[in-house]
């Protein structure tokens, strides 16, 4: 029994770190927090049942529609809701009611389009496939999730650390004026963020819908608060972080919600965060970064 809720635990805490491995992407690079994030989850989820729906494409290609759209609307975002605010130099808060006002707008266009019912992907849409391994029951879209996190995690490291395109975007995350003067192009840069912190949000949003089989204009928001418990417990901007943070939230709610009470779910994650803080205030990877100061006689 606890073999199967440990698994239970690390397929959940695949799909919040998956979402918020986008959240953190975007925090490292604009350091802002993007409260659109979830609404962004929620149109790829949208863009996922349309697919099925309506056009009756593949599975395989329903994801890549789902994170080209979801992709694209968070670069839409970062034009109309972030952009305008960098060229100003407004304060941080700025850009994060900014982008609570642009969620607030999709997620009422989106309940307006769907006259706020509570939609499911067709049956069959994802073949139902169970395994019996060491006793422990797993199913073929539980694989493709873990599969999926850790596949996109890996890619992304390889891009950042591997990749011209990834020194850049560290370059601008450091400082954008000095990117700049190494002949850095920002807003490609920015682009390629959200792009990439979009299409992550558009998978998980297809992997929940059809794992839990509702899709709703109101989904993204519950995953909005374990995306902070995530990134605040990894730390700050890191990306090792979030993957490892978002297993272990995984894990302690499943096993929280087994073994003790639901109601006692959030107030025990909420406790960890409490006493991770007091312990490291930066996270698990976090840091704190120093800055010399020079003094002229």
């Amino acid at each position: 029994m606890i073999g199967q809720q440990l698994l239970n635990g690390v397929v959940a805490g695949s799909v919040y770190a998956l979402f918020a491995l986008g959240f953190t992407l975007i925090f490292s690079v604009n350091h802002i927090l993007n409260m659109a994030h979830g609404a962004v989850f929620m149109v790829g989820a949208f863009t996922g049942l349309v697919c099925v729906t309506r056009l009756e494409l593949p599975i395989a290609l329903v994801f890549v529609m789902a994170a080209a759209c979801a992709g694209m609307l968070n670069v839409a975002l970062d034009h109309l809701a972030f952009r305008p605010l960098r060229k100003r130099r407004a304060p941080e808060f700025s850009a994060i009611i900014s982008s609570v006002g642009a969620g607030l707008i999709i997620m009422s266009v989106v309940q307006r389009l769907s006259e706020t019912r509570v939609l499911r992907y067709p049956f069959g849409t994802f073949p139902v496939v169970v395994f019996e391994i060491l006793g422990l029951r797993v199913t073929l879209i539980n694989c493709v999730m873990v599969g999926t996190a850790l596949v996109l995690f890996l890619a992304l490291i390889f891009y950042l650390f591997h990749t011209r395109f990834g020194a850049q975007l560290r370059a601008v995350a450091v400082s954008e004026r000095a990117a700049a003067l190494l002949g850095i192009n920002s807003q490609a840069i920015y682009f390629q963020a959200f792009f990439i912190s979009g299409a992550f949000a558009g998978i998980a949003g297809v992997l929940i819908g059809i794992a839990y089989n509702s899709v709703h204009y109101m989904m993204g928001e519950g995953y909005m608060l374990k995306a902070f418990v995530v990134i605040v417990l990894g730390g700050l901007g890191s990306i090792p972080g979030a993957l490892l943070a978002g297993l272990l939230l995984g894990i302690v709610q499943t096993l929280t919600v087994a073994y003790l009470s639901t109601g006692l779910s959030d107030a025990i994650i909420f406790s960890i965060l409490f006493v991770t803080l007091l312990v490291r205030p930066t996270g698990f990877f976090g840091y704190i970064r120093k800055e010399r100061r020079v003094c002229r006689e």
